[in-house]
């Protein structure tokens, strides 16, 4: 469950690029064939889960980490 909490926004990411990939190839795809990601739907759902996923990911904020100010010397 907190890996879920701690990529939320990647994970809505893929899943709104994967719409959005669908849906490009349903109404705007390639008929032809010869576009190499809107001519399958699988191939254009990937792509846009994909692209969703690295947008979204983004967005997330990291957590600080804490220097250590050892000196070994």
């Amino acid at each position: 469950m907190t890996y879920i909490k701690k990529h939320i926004f990647t994970i809505a990411g893929i899943a709104i690029g994967a719409l959005g990939g669908f849906l490009y190839w349903k109404y705007v795809g390639c008929d032809s064939g010869s576009c190499a990601i809107t001519s399958k739907p699988l191939n254009s759902t990937l792509y846009g889960a994909f692209m969703g996923g690295l947008l979204f990911s983004s967005f997330q904020k990291e957590k600080q980490r804490k220097v250590s100010t050892n000196n070994l010397d």
